[in-house]
């Protein structure tokens, strides 16, 4: 899907979920500075890389649609 094919409510709570994510990635990133219990920072790392991830797939979401086609 790609945001050709989507509402424009769904559009914008696709762009508040990515903000919303977004502060929540540098929050974990910046505590990871911060703290020095080494299972933390593990579960801090864990949730960085989950969040990446999930940042990417957003993005997907908000790809305008491909030159010469529809994406499915």
């Amino acid at each position: 899907m790609n945001i050709a094919n989507q509402a424009l409510h769904e559009t914008l709570e696709v762009h508040e979920l990515a903000a919303s994510k977004t502060v929540a990635l540098t929050k974990a990133k910046t505590m990871q500075l911060l703290i020095s219990d080494p299972e933390l920072k593990q579960i801090l790392q864990h949730d960085v890389q989950v969040s990446t991830q999930q940042l990417h797939e957003l993005s997907g979401l908000l790809s305008p649609a491909p030159a010469g086609g529809r994406d499915q």
